[in-house]
C-alpha cells in the first residue's frame, strides 16, 4: 500500500513533477508515492526524473483504474529547481 497518492489527473509531465517535489519532500524518506498520469510520457519521464534526483522508480502499479506509477522517496536525493524539474538546483 502507498504511504500517499497524487492524482495528477491531466497535467502534462512537467507539471506533475513540479507538483510531486512537494508531495516528496512532504512525505519524507522512505515513502512509497503512487502517481496517477494521464500523460502519455509519464512511463518515461518519471523513471528518468527518479535517476536524476535518486528515489527509486518502482514502476507501473498492476491493477491500477488509471495509469499509476509508483516511487520510493530516498533520504538524500537531489533537489531540482523550483520551476524546472529536470534542472538540479
Amino acid at each position: 500500500m502507498p504511504d500517499l497518492v497524487v492524482d495528477g489527473g491531466d497535467k502534462l509531465c512537467v507539471q506533475l513533477l513540479i507538483e510531486l517535489r512537494g508531495h516528496v519532500r512532504e512525505a519524507g524518506p522512505g515513502a512509497v508515492i503512487h502517481l496517477i498520469a494521464a500523460d502519455p510520457a509519464a512511463p518515461v519521464d518519471l523513471p528518468a526524473w527518479c535517476h536524476l534526483t535518486g528515489h527509486t522508480y518502482l514502476g507501473p502499479v498492476e491493477g491500477a483504474e488509471r495509469p499509476t506509477y509508483a516511487l520510493r522517496v530516498a533520504g538524500a536525493a537531489q533537489e531540482t529547481d523550483e520551476t524546472r524539474p529536470w534542472h538540479v538546483a
